[in-house]
């Protein structure tokens, strides 16, 4: 892929704790890199490092050592507003909770990141109500998550990840709270985002979940062990 397309680049990142005297070394050293619009999947068991590399990721944790370059820009040197920023405008969150505001209608819960950005209420409501009609969700813009299913409810977190336009998707578990059915039609939603342009991680422990990735990134006790293409994905987009 051209280098231009390079969208994070983690180099030797390594995240420790200080824990009852003891330090636990919850990533240990970890290079890697996403290119624009590539759809990736962050495997790995309870304790494999997975959820700590998402934080560092979504700039909600800064790493004990190594450089984490986002958008071409050093992360390390970013002060709390411009991360805050960051996390704001080039990254959307989707998580398995939700985080819904259980007394605001969808459509709130949507426009909500755009009060961040500073857009005037017409242009915050005008593009939420957009995005909750990406997904589906037009008729349902007026209920508050009590009246919603919980695949609803995720599609509202979808809705409110995409309304600033992000670079990044991060998405962490997000069908671990629904059933079978619900959590097919949200990996098919992500696809079709991920059609149009965006660049989708996906934290899961389950393989089922991954596979609906191109690229599955395998850790293991703080360690990338494997970083390979999906075969399956490879053979169907190849027909």
């Amino acid at each position: 892929m051209a280098e231009a397309q390079l969208i994070i680049s983690l180099r030797d990142i390594a995240r420790s704790y200080s824990l009852g005297g003891e330090i636990i070394y919850a990533l240990r050293s970890i290079t890697l890199d996403i290119y624009k619009n590539e759809y990736v999947a962050l495997m790995g068991p309870s304790g494999s490092g997975k959820s700590t590399l998402m934080n560092v990721l979504g700039c909600l944790d800064t790493p004990s050592a190594g450089e984490y370059v986002l958008n071409g820009t050093s992360v390390a040197n970013m002060n709390d507003n411009e991360l805050a920023a960051v996390r704001n405008k080039e990254i959307g969150f989707v998580f398995q909770t939700f985080n819904l505001l259980p007394r605001s209608t969808a459509l709130e819960n949507v426009m909500l990141p755009l009060v961040y950005a500073g857009l005037n209420r017409t242009e915050r409501q005008k593009r939420a109500e957009h995005s909750l009609e990406q997904v589906g969700l037009k008729d349902r813009m007026h209920h508050r998550p009590n009246e919603l299913s919980g695949g609803q409810r995720q599609r509202v977190a979808i809705a409110r990840a995409l309304v600033n336009d992000p670079a990044i998707i991060l998405a962490d578990e997000p069908t671990g709270n629904l059933d079978s059915r619900t959590s097919i039609e949200i990996m098919g939603m992500f696809e079709t985002i991920h059609q149009a342009g965006n660049t989708i991680i996906v934290v899961t422990h389950e393989e089922d979940i991954a596979r609906h990735a191109h690229r599955i990134v395998r850790l293991k006790d703080g360690l990338i062990e494997s970083d390979m293409p999906n075969a399956e994905i490879q053979r169907a987009l190849a027909k």
